[in-house]
């Protein structure tokens, strides 16, 4: 997850913006419309027809983007280039509607300052009445241009009304030389909705010891994954208690933690003729659960939308058959398949498969009087498949060159 000081390298962009109608004069920011302000809209500079930054590029409400864009400048007059300094990104006024007189500052919340050697400082004071502006010094026969934005990042909040509340800026400044030019610039901007926490995750991307497995199903063809608000609850086990009475803890589970093999079982006792379907159907659904899963997420943070990359779960019913007995669910034994993946550095975990095996057996049918206890029991068991890393060396070049036939001539 994104820190608020840290900066993202990846270039994406959820919407193009290159022919949005102007905002209609309504009493509330709808999706897509252009951020108005006190005199225009907020410029949100990026690579439209080439990789140069363009700065009349409008942002858009409830439109997240993180873009990266070149910009040509000549160095010596870079005091005069408004889109490269700190001022022109902090000081608009974002309407708190569209067509309001009420009027959203943007405030600066952290500054960084990179020097040429990429170290990284942060300002204290964030007050941009006091930073340095741009300026421009030499250095021996070199030029460098100080205080340059390298990297803005917009947090914009707001309510379900569709009104701007918050605005919020984080910098990154830096120095460059003549030597650097064209150089790099990355803009990102996101919203986020007012009295709502985000969504923990169980990794990123990959699963952490000791986290939850994320898990849900498809209710329909086509449509993303429902998962319960709970994410300990999304898929679970048994739990075992003292007394080891299935009916007394029916409902009470446990969650499934990754790297975590679990056992857990109770003890059913049958002491009347109860119909042997109506137990079995019983003891399945203390098995799974309420709402078994069909799906369990491959990574820690992966989206409910991206059905394809979810791992189905193989559902497997075993059963021994007997003449005149009652076939009864006893154990659901689950298999989590993972690997590593990415960097031998920093490998990340993946699930790649998932089997449920509801294992049942067989008992002669219970008879007035008689008394039974069965044993039930859930199990979950995580295997590392990942194939060994293997040492990789480039082929050594092949020379496939023609000689001419006399070339040894006069030796051969």
């Amino acid at each position: 997850m994104k820190t608020s000081d840290g900066f993202s390298t990846n270039a994406e962009s959820d919407v193009s913006l290159t022919t949005k109608p102007d905002a209609p004069n309504t009493a509330k920011y709808e999706y897509g419309v252009h951020l108005q302000t006190s005199h225009s809209f907020l410029r949100f500079p990026s690579p439209l027809t080439s990789s140069l930054c363009t700065d009349n590029n409008p942002a858009a409400f409830l439109v997240n983007q993180a873009v990266k864009c070149t910009r040509r400048i000549n160095l010596e007059q870079c005091t005069e280039i408004e889109t490269l300094s700190l001022a022109y990104y902090s000081s608009p006024k974002i309407l708190r509607v569209p067509g309001s007189g009420t009027k959203v500052p943007i405030t600066v919340q952290s500054i960084i300052i990179q020097s040429l050697n990429k170290t990284l400082t942060r300002l204290e004071d964030t007050d941009t009445d006091v930073l340095r502006p741009l300026v421009l010094v030499k250095a021996g026969h070199d030029k460098i241009c100080t205080n340059i934005i390298l990297e803005v990042k917009y947090s914009l909040t707001y309510t379900n009304a569709g009104e701007i509340i918050k605005a919020d800026v984080f910098v990154l400044l830096g120095a460059v030389s003549s030597a650097m030019v064209p150089f790099q610039q990355k803009f990102e901007i996101y919203f986020i909705q007012q009295n709502t926490k985000p969504v923990p995750l169980s990794g990123n991307p990959g699963y952490v010891v000791g986290l939850p497995l994320a898990a849900g199903f498809q209710p329909q063809k086509g449509s993303g994954i429902m998962q319960t608000t709970n994410r300990f609850g999304q898929l679970t086990l048994l739990r075992s208690t003292a007394e080891q009475d299935c009916l007394a803890i029916a409902g009470i589970r446990t969650p499934v933690l990754f790297g975590y093999n679990m056992q857990s079982g109770c003890k059913l006792r049958l002491t009347t003729a109860i119909a042997c379907r109506l137990v079995a159907q019983k003891v399945e659904s203390l098995l799974k659960g309420q709402g078994f899963p069909d799906y369990v997420a491959p990574f820690g943070n992966s989206q409910a939308q991206d059905v394809l990359d979810w791992v189905p779960v193989h559902f497997i019913t075993q059963t021994s058959h007997m003449k005149d007995s009652c076939q009864l669910p006893v154990a659901l034994a689950i298999e989590v398949k993972w690997t590593k993946y990415g960097s031998l550095l920093n490998p990340q975990a993946k699930i790649v498969n998932v089997t449920a095996n509801l294992i049942s057996s067989s008992f002669p049918e219970t008879n007035s009087g008689n008394k039974r206890t069965i044993l039930i029991s859930t199990a979950v068991t995580f295997v590392d498949v990942s194939a060994p890393a293997e040492a990789g060396f480039r082929a050594r070049p092949t020379i496939n060159a023609r000689l001419p036939f006399n070339f040894f001539f006069p030796f051969v």
